[in-house]
């Protein structure tokens, strides 16, 4: 079943240029760069995403560190391998459809909504991990897998809390379910074989809210 990326995977946000923009890659004499950008939770928290943009969006006059901006596009997954440790990363990016420098002084302005939302349509792709917290909160890690053009998918990983997680741990892979939440960063700690400690960071969706979907079963 082929669909439309930004029908069934989209995400809007809204944050400030927090690195600069690094070339990344050519497609067909397209360029494509990569970018940090900071967006706020309500929390006072922030998350700091990665970002792929097209060279023929970007606004090269207005595009600085520290400017804010509005995104609206697709999360995209590929795998890279890494040498050090023998084997492929997944990795997730922000791939953008809409980039805009904004004004977030002006409280009239139509992008003070919602800083980080994001939809998806998938399938679970490997069972749901369900665990409790020393606090007793309810947690689950789930992965699905996105169809997007050409017959290709982005596999994306969310986390599910409550009565979220509870109801993820019921599901099958194939399953089709529906999310809302927002992306955020995660920074956690690794420990090698030979006992240093790396920091890395972790990016997924967060769950606000799922529900199975309506689409054909994946097997």
């Amino acid at each position: 079943m082929q669909q439309d990326g930004f029908v069934n995977n989209n995400i809007t946000l809204i944050g400030v240029i927090a690195g600069e923009k690094v070339f990344s890659h050519e497609v067909f004499g397209e360029g494509f760069y990569n970018f940090m950008l900071k967006a706020d939770r309500l929390s006072e928290a922030s998350d700091v995403l990665p970002i792929t943009i097209s060279e023929r969006i970007i606004d090269g006059d207005n595009f600085a560190i520290g400017k804010p901006a509005y995104i609206s596009g697709q999360i995209r997954s590929y795998n890279n391998y890494v040498e050090s440790e023998g084997r492929s990363r997944l990795v997730l990016t922000i791939f953008v459809k809409d980039f805009e420098i904004i004004n977030l002084d002006d409280s009239d302005d139509q992008f003070n909504d919602n800083p980080n939302d994001v939809y998806l349509n998938g399938y679970i792709c490997k069972p749901p991990v369900f665990r409790t917290t020393p606090f007793g909160r309810e947690i689950a890690d789930i992965l699905i897998a996105v169809n997007r053009s050409y017959n290709k998918s982005d596999y994306i990983p969310c986390i599910a809390w409550g009565r979220n997680a509870r109801f993820s741990s019921k599901l099958s892979v194939g399953d089709n379910i529906r999310i809302w939440g927002r992306m955020q960063s995660r920074a956690y700690q690794k420990k090698l074989d030979n006992g240093e400690i790396l920091e890395k960071i972790a990016y997924e969706v967060s769950v606000s809210k799922l529900e199975p979907g309506d689409g054909e079963p994946l097997f």
